[in-house]
């Protein structure tokens, strides 16, 4: 049973695209249906993580709304921290998902019990998934995943009842 997903942000979470103003001011954009699906993860009582490898206020603003309690932002090794984050919570590696689009996930995702990548993530990272989402990064590839794991853990009532 799945009770941590790990979460990249750029490329799973957002779009990938990195949109400054004139004056260099940086904006994402995220969908909402991911974050239904993050909340409600949560609020079964399950944890959430985000570990990516830019910094950004406005992740670390998005991740405060949807009740997200670990948050690691400029990661070079996001597989030593998922390590640490792992050990913390007293889980081990098989209780764990993850998703991630590009190569700096590649450790973190073979590590894990549940490795998902968005449809648009990298044919290196495609290759080693357990999963190959339908869904591009940033339009509902988060809520995918967890609309998986949700069945697999057996929740899909839980799932439900938190809405009903």
């Amino acid at each position: 049973m799945i009770k941590l997903i790990v979460l990249d942000v750029d490329g799973c979470l957002s779009d990938g695209k990195l949109i400054y103003s004139n004056d260099t001011i940086e904006s994402k954009s995220f969908n909402v249906k991911d974050g239904l699906g993050i909340t409600t993860w949560i609020k079964m009582g399950n944890e959430v993580a985000i570990i990516t490898g830019r910094n950004s206020k406005i992740v670390e603003k998005r991740a405060k709304e949807l009740g997200i309690k670990h948050i690691f932002q400029g990661i070079k090794d996001k597989d030593r921290v998922l390590n640490e984050l792992v050990e913390s919570l007293s889980l081990k590696f098989y209780e764990v998902g993850a998703i991630g689009d590009d190569l700096n996930d590649y450790n973190m995702l073979g590590k894990v019990g549940r490795s998902f990548t968005p449809n648009d993530g990298v044919l290196a990272i495609q290759k080693i998934v357990d999963t190959r989402l339908s869904t591009i990064g940033g339009s509902g590839a988060v809520r995918e995943m967890i609309d998986i794991l949700v069945v697999e853990n057996d929740q899909t009532d839980e799932f439900l009842a938190t809405w009903l």
